[in-house]
């Protein structure tokens, strides 16, 4: 993977992660018993959707980018990213469980929005995305 390719397929995960997420508080706030009927009801799915999406593969992405990039060290990063990992596929079964209900409650968002899971994930993404970034910064330096 070039380093050009790997940038962008981080920073199309990496919005995809950040607007669904932001798109979820913007409607747990709403306080809707459900979703269908709603006026954003596609735009909610369309954005889960994408953010479940976003993360199959993620770690193994970040570990492309890294070695395209040559960010390290190697061990370390791995071993952040077998977290990583753990913590995508935690939060890729709640967005798939939610996904599958007929009704999707801002309760029910404002729960997800509250995991531990989708915490620890999006703390890994910018984890991970500054280590990148600031490797991209000293290349560019020097």
């Amino acid at each position: 993977m070039s380093p050009e390719a790997a940038r962008e397929e981080l920073s199309n995960r990496a919005d995809a992660i950040e607007g669904g997420y932001e798109l979820m508080l913007a409607y747990a706030a709403q306080g809707l018993p459900t979703d269908q009927g709603a006026a954003n009801s596609g735009q909610l799915r369309d954005h889960l959707t994408r953010f479940e999406t976003a993360l199959t593969g993620l770690a193994q992405t970040y570990r492309a980018c890294a070695a395209a990039l040559g960010v390290g060290p190697a061990g370390a990063l791995d071993a952040f990213l077998k977290t990583l990992e753990v913590d995508a596929a935690t939060t890729q079964a709640a967005l798939r469980l939610v996904l599958a209900q007929p009704g999707i409650s801002s309760q029910m968002i404002d729960n997800i929005n509250a995991s531990i899971h989708v915490r620890a994930l999006l703390t890994d993404v910018f984890i991970v995305d500054e280590i990148i970034r600031g490797s991209q910064q000293s290349t560019v330096g020097s």
